[in-house]
């Protein structure tokens, strides 16, 4: 289909390259340059729609505020985070960030019935109040529709949700139509309809088109701000990709950004599958999905914003639970992510919907995670093939050998502190295979106390240190169990309650890896019936503090009843410990094996 807005086609706009170069390098913030010059955000049509998006490099997601449901403040406080204020923005841009992508719920108690579907002006001045401070402060803003919950009828109900669609894009356009370039526009976010699968493409082209001409046709300045189209559900697999090309050149309009999601490869995303570190499957599934992304839009001159990015598995209000993905992998991961999207030139935009920067202290919560991020921007700093050795307490040390991972830079040593250890006596290295000797590890194990007795860091000629942990444990110890599954109602958000089922644990100072989960006959248990291995925190919940393996209602439900179940637990340490659970109604029993 092509836009009856043909005046706005094809438009020449000026920008030197020079300030594309610097919108793209400059912008990206790194451990090292957090504090340096940021670019500004463009003035009104003086650059491209590529140039514009380089510039919003890197971005932040103000997630589950104003795309909240709900409670006192017309839900911005429902999910968990205070109200946003210009300080959260003035933080964020001091952290580095060019700019922020503001999900906003129009629908639900803002927008009133048709045929006029009337945004509450609340909701309307609520949303242009946080726009104005985010542009004061030299951020720009990327503001959508969040809540695709009535456009996924578009296939059984067309006409009156393109109505609501069309009347709350005119409306939004309207508010904002005076506004600089620095403020743009996002479709849909995650655009999805679970009655015509078959024909999902098209349906998002329907919302796309529909929203672009919508906001061109309003004029003042919408008549060029940049407009960001996503592909079906954000995916990025190349059919996707393929059909929201076809859409944007139908459209012709140089002012157009492509978006897509990306939360890693699945199985290392939420810890299933047995994928427990950033391995070469996790790896290829990040360089391929920005390849392909960037063939098809970049290389073509169509800018990409990936809109949300980070893992599934990461939640702050997961307490003692670190390993969903385990810490040192979740670094390399993040690091990667950033570093490939330069290489390909995306724009990436964290999804944050409280568990990176505590809103209530305007703090981060694990500075070490945030430097990573920032460090894939600009280098790719050295690791190793796992940061941390783990020292069986009652045996005889032994020398341990990690594989460096260079990344094109020299290894420099290996640090406790201020104290630089003695190659040769300490720690050797041949070829990319660091070995510490067994007397530097009795050093550092100390009285061997279960948990991390040392630190040290591995230094390279540029880019952050890699810790490495010296962890000193004995096999964990389970015992015998049985509980009765109450059915108290549980939403999978909350802690484990009484509808959980929780195995006595000493840890021992190890920690779980996985968990399997097979039959007598060997077939396998539990969700996810394609694998063995169980997802973290969906199903099963170590916890350290309290000395408990939880397995959860989501677990229960998919486990026959009176057929024992042989779970087999895998520690990063101890290797593996078999338990056997059976269920008989809403009894359940477990024992060591």
């Amino acid at each position: 289909m092509t836009s009856s807005v043909t005046v706005h086609r094809r438009r020449l706009r000026l920008g030197a390259i020079a300030a594309a170069i610097t919108a793209l390098t400059a912008g990206l913030i790194g451990a090292a340059s957090a504090q340096a010059e940021k670019p500004t955000a463009p003035p009104d049509h003086a650059v491209t729609a590529m140039e514009q998006v380089a510039a919003m490099q890197p971005g932040w997601n103000v997630g589950n505020s104003l795309d909240a449901f709900g409670g006192d403040t017309g839900g911005e406080t429902a999910w968990g985070n205070p109200l946003i204020t210009e300080e959260l923005l003035q933080t964020i841009k001091a952290e580095g960030y060019n700019s922020i992508r503001l999900p906003v719920a129009w629908d639900y108690e803002h927008t009133g019935p048709g045929p006029d579907y009337t945004i509450s002006s609340e909701r309307m001045e609520r949303v242009a109040q946080v726009v104005d401070w985010a542009i004061a402060n030299d951020l720009q803003v990327l503001v959508n529709i969040h809540d695709q919950m009535f456009t996924k009828a578009l296939p059984d109900d067309r006409e009156n949700v393109l109505a609501k669609f069309n009347s709350m894009w005119r409306q939004i356009a309207e508010r904002f139509k005076d506004y600089p370039s620095e403020l743009s526009f996002e479709s849909i976010n995650e655009p999805q309809f679970p009655t015509d699968t078959a024909n999902q493409d098209a349906h998002t082209a329907t919302l796309n088109v529909n929203f672009y001409e919508t906001v061109r046709a309003t004029g003042g300045k919408n008549a060029d701000r940049l407009l960001v189209l996503p592909t079906w559900v954000t995916n990025s697999e190349q059919p996707h990709l393929d059909a929201l090309k076809a859409t944007i050149d139908e459209l012709d309009d140089d002012m157009i950004a492509a978006t897509v999601h990306f939360y890693g490869f699945y199985p290392f995303s939420v810890n299933v599958a047995g994928v427990t570190t950033y391995d070469e499957a996790t790896q290829q599934d990040l360089e391929n999905t920005f390849q392909r992304t960037n063939d098809t839009f970049v290389d073509n001159g169509v800018p990409v914003i990936v809109g949300e990015w980070g893992v599934l598995g990461y939640d702050y209000t997961r307490g003692t639970v670190p390993n969903s993905p385990q810490y040192g992998e979740l670094l390399k991961f993040f690091q990667a992510t950033a570093h490939q999207a330069v290489e390909q030139q995306l724009t990436l935009m964290l999804w944050d919907a409280g568990s990176y920067l505590n809103r209530h202290t305007l703090e981060w919560r694990d500075p070490l995670l945030k430097a990573y991020m920032d460090s894939g921007f600009t280098t790719l700093s050295g690791t190793a093939s796992f940061d941390s050795i783990y020292l069986e307490k009652a045996g005889t040390i032994a020398d341990e050998s990690l594989t460096l991972n260079r990344n094109g830079l020299d290894f420099e040593g290996l640090w406790q502190g201020d104290t630089a250890l003695t190659e040769g006596a300490d720690y050797t290295v041949s070829g990319d295979t660091l070995t510490l000797t067994a007397a530097a590890l009795t050093r550092l194990a100390g009285d061997r106390a279960y948990g991390t007795n040392a630190t040290i860091e591995a230094r390279f000629s540029d880019g952050l240190p890699w810790a490495i942990h010296i962890i000193s444990y004995d096999k964990a110890q389970l015992s015998d169990a049985s509980g009765t599954l109450d059915g108290e109602p549980w939403s999978g958000w909350e802690p484990c309650n009484s509808s959980c089922f929780a195995i006595p644990t000493e840890f021992n100072g190890d920690q779980i890896a996985t968990m399997e989960a097979k039959y007598a006959d060997g077939t396998n248990a539990g969700p996810h019936t394609w694998t063995a291995f169980k997802e973290l925190w969906a199903t099963y919940r170590p916890d350290y503090d309290a000395g408990t393996i939880s397995l959860t209602p989501d677990f229960f439900n998919e486990v026959r009843d009176d057929e024992p179940v042989t779970l087999t637990f895998h520690f990063w340490g101890g290797g593996t410990i078999d338990y056997t659970i059976t269920k008989t109604g809403s009894t359940v029993t477990g024992t060591t094996a």
